[in-house]
């Protein structure tokens, strides 16, 4: 199955990157149902979690807010996490190692099924998670 994965725009069966999106998938959908965390349109070497919770940022109202995904792409997995962008005030809790996957403002690019990096996707979740329940947005 795991040989299956992949994001239909990207190269042909991705077998490098499939057995870490596996893995990533199952860190990631721990969180489906905890609170107002829910799957949002999933599949195709793709998995997205939303708050589905109406809350106001910044004065605007959302029926649902982004908490996180991962994408397959060509060589590695997108890890996309909301909650650096939006509370950048969690990002010095987050290590060097994960940080230095960090492309861009919430991306992170993981190329590698490195326990290390796996165990700090999962702290960073966590920390994301309370922050967003601490807000009330969870």
């Amino acid at each position: 199955m795991a040989n299956a994965i992949k994001y239909e725009d990207k190269s042909a069966g991705q077998p490098e990157v499939a057995a870490l999106f596996v893995a990533l998938k199952e860190i990631l959908a721990s969180y489906s149902g905890i609170g107002n965390l829910k799957e949002k349109g999933s599949g195709n070497g793709q998995y997205h979690i939303y708050s589905f919770k109406k809350v106001e940022i910044a004065g605007r109202k959302l029926d649902e807010l982004y908490f996180a995904s991962i994408l397959v792409q060509k060589g590695y997995v997108g890890f996309y996490f909301f909650p650096i962008y939006c509370c950048p005030e969690i990002k010095p809790s987050l290590k060097p190692e994960l940080l230095k996957c960090l492309k861009g403002k919430n991306c992170f690019h993981i190329k590698n099924n490195n326990d290390t990096i796996l165990s700090q996707i999962k702290d960073a979740l966590q920390l994301g998670f309370d922050t967003y329940k601490n807000k009330g947005w969870a």
